[in-house]
């Protein structure tokens, strides 16, 4: 199985519209150092799975049956953007699920063209063309799901965002799962009180407590980027900070 992050930004990205902090000035000057919509591919045996739909390019960077199904974590606007455009092309419905929000964004359920939305249920595990989804809840402002993902070969990842902590059953899950990779919302630097997402501690806390083989850590705000270069925080071992572009391959592996 092998995963592509997309994007590995928080709401606003990297650079921020109007910011000149060290980050956002870093990131104008080397495109490196840009992020985008957090969002990622799966890819296992010809099947691609899109998650989350933030970017607005997803028309041009997707052509018609490129995609197998796109999994939505929430409906707010930063995850979901994209398919605002692509709704209205021609071809094969595409599969979109996500998890049961009556509001949804905007009025994707009112008119979703050749989206084809299904809702997907905590511990509800559903499949695409082999790759095998279980949604996991998320503590969030929005109702949110994670998802544990298996590609029948003993690979196993799960993908984390946008939450703060993680709820008991969802811990467990990951706790006697197995061995996994895991990509991990991280947006704030240190916090007494961060909201509605994982502060750098925090998920370094929540990163060892799941056990997984390595925590990628993504949907970075710059003022972590900022933190970061100020501080030279470096992430300690089975913890690494996702980038725009990064590609894992993941394989089956005890833990």
């Amino acid at each position: 199985m092998r995963v592509t992050f997309l994007g590995t930004g928080a709401v606003g990205g990297v650079p921020l519209y109007g910011c000149d902090c060290p980050a956002c000035e870093r990131a104008r000057g080397d495109p490196r150092h840009v992020r985008r919509p957090s969002s990622a591919l799966v890819e296992s045996g010809g099947t691609r799975v899109l998650i989350d739909a933030g970017l607005m390019d997803l028309h041009e960077r997707f052509p018609p049956g490129s995609l197998d199904a796109i999994v939505l974590t929430h409906y707010h606007a930063d995850h979901v953007q994209g398919l605002l455009h692509m709704r209205w092309g021609r071809g094969a419905a595409i599969p979109v699920f996500g998890p049961p929000d009556s509001e949804g964004c905007a009025d994707l359920f009112k008119h979703p063209g050749l989206l084809a939305f299904e809702t997907a249920r905590k511990f509800a595990p559903f499949e695409v063309k082999g790759l095998h989804f279980t949604p996991l809840p998320l503590i969030h402002s929005k109702p949110t799901l994670g998802y544990a993902i298996e590609d029948g070969r003993g690979g196993r990842f799960a993908y984390l965002t946008d939450t703060l902590g993680l709820p008991p059953g969802t811990m467990g899950f990951l706790q006697g799962w197995g061995a996994f990779e895991m990509a991990l919302d991280c947006t704030f630097p240190p916090r007494d009180e961060p909201r509605n997402h994982n502060d750098w501690h925090l998920a370094r806390r929540l990163a060892t407590e799941a056990g997984a083989r390595l925590t990628w850590l993504t949907h970075i705000g710059h003022e972590l980027d900022a933190w970061r270069i100020a501080e030279g925080a470096d992430t300690p071992p089975g913890v690494a900070v996702a980038g725009d572009g990064d590609i894992v391959e993941i394989s089956a592996g005890d833990r």
